[in-house]
């Protein structure tokens, strides 16, 4: 079934190509396709298309096929194109005439639109409420090893002296920055395109302000063209959301890989965390983060599909928007699914103490033997030229301690401030 058919003439061949995969995508957004329509349901009531006994008889069976999205037991059957003919067909099957008014003042496209809105914004507060999870296993890890230190590297050649109070809190803050790019996706989101109809409008007097706080939108997309247009651009800024809080847990994974080695043997993690080798007995792989790893790199490439799939394209609706469901849904499901596994694991880390104790790391204090020599008089330059010497002539000592008590320093880490800032931008 289609909502556009005019003759009942179809092509299986034309349909399977047009279709493609959203039947099964559909089943994602179906849920908010019965929200949309409720509203737009009501707000036909209050214009005077639908009467009240019309309404209460509309609501019951659009609740319904709510409920069978939720619980997952909907179903949208070959024979129709997607999930907005599918709840149609039923309105019209369970109450006949009244079932055909509901489309009425609305087009599939602005149906489509608000509910690829309202799923995408449930999304992104999931998204974030997880990310928020994520930050308080970080910190508290971070306040547990606060102590514990390790090598600093850049250019993966020992740097400085670090810990990994500061590195699990690193993580934790870059965190923040993430939900500002969501707080960001969300703000575009947060606009009702619905009575927009096919870009143009309608010629009923529709009651958009009425839909707008009905279904929660904080405004209203006003100009119709311009909502019509929001369709690629929401998916876009969506992804671009997606990417920063991949490349955040990606570099994690990277890290814990990197750090599980037996060359670092920094931590490690319970042998139910890790898998073997098929002829190697020795072997417990990172196999958990390398795919999380791997999968945060895919969705990272999320932005770059959509500016490809819709630039160059005039105002208006086209049927490449179609291809813009299945990589967000599907980008959506994979975060979440290493987010979580995440916040399930990293609580598990085995930390390796006296790390930096090893004679290979000595060097790791030059920059703060300079910085003593600086204090008691000597210049930043030719104390740095002593210690080239002392190097070269293999006559180099550690010092006994080092001090490092700015703020964001391994000596003081300021858990709290970096507690302060997400409380702050979780409210922007």
């Amino acid at each position: 079934m289609k909502l556009w058919n005019k003759d009942g003439n179809s092509n299986n061949k034309v349909d399977n190509f047009t279709v493609g995969e959203d039947r099964k995508n559909d089943l994602e957004i179906a849920k908010y396709d019965c929200i949309a329509s409720i509203s737009h349901a009501k707000m036909l009531n209050k214009i005077g298309i639908l009467d009240s006994q019309e309404l209460k008889k509309i609501k019951s069976v659009l609740n319904k096929i709510k409920d069978d999205a939720e619980k997952g037991s909907l179903e949208i059957e070959n024979e129709f194109e997607d999930i907005h003919s599918k709840i149609e067909f039923v309105l019209v099957d369970k109450l006949g005439e009244i079932g055909k008014k509901i489309h009425t003042g609305r087009s599939r496209n602005d149906q489509v639109l608000v509910a690829m809105h309202l799923f995408l914004l449930d999304s992104l507060n999931d998204i974030k409420n997880l990310v928020v999870s994520l930050f308080d296993v970080l910190m508290k890890l971070s306040n547990s090893h606060k102590d514990k230190l390790m090598p600093g590297y850049t250019h993966l050649q020992v740097a400085m002296p670090s810990s990994f109070g500061l590195w699990f809190s690193a993580y934790a803050e870059s965190l923040i920055d993430d939900i500002i790019f969501i707080n960001s996706a969300i703000k575009v989101l947060d606009q009702n395109p619905l009575g927009s109809a096919a870009g143009f409008g309608s010629s009923f007097n529709i009651d958009r302000n009425f839909t707008t706080k009905d279904l929660g939108f904080k405004f209203l997309k006003i100009n119709s063209i311009s909502a019509q247009m929001n369709r690629g651009k929401i998916e876009k800024s969506t992804s671009i959301c997606l990417g920063m809080i991949a490349s955040t847990i990606s570099k994690l994974s990277m890290d814990i890989c990197l750090y599980m080695g037996q060359d670092y043997n920094f931590i490690s993690f319970p042998k139910e965390l890790t898998t073997g080798s098929s002829i190697m007995p020795h072997k417990k792989n990172p196999d958990i983060f390398e795919i999380i790893r791997g999968k945060s790199n895919l969705i990272q490439s999320l932005p770059n599909q959509f500016i490809i799939l819709t630039s160059n394209l005039p105002s208006g609706y086209h049927r490449e928007f179609q291809l813009t469901k299945g990589p967000i849904i599907n980008g959506i499901k994979e975060l979440k699914s290493c987010i979580r596994m995440m916040i399930d694991t990293l609580p598990k880390i085995i930390v390796s103490d006296k790390i930096i104790n090893q004679d290979k790391y000595k060097y790791v204090y030059t920059v703060d033997t300079i910085n003593n020599k600086v204090q008691k008089g000597e210049s930043f330059r030719n104390a740095y030229k002593t210690l080239i010497d002392e190097i070269k002539s293999d006559k180099y000592k550690k010092p006994k301690s080092v001090n490092y008590s700015h703020i964001g320093s391994i000596g003081n880490l300021s858990l709290e401030l970096i507690k302060e800032k997400l409380k702050y931008f979780l409210k922007a």
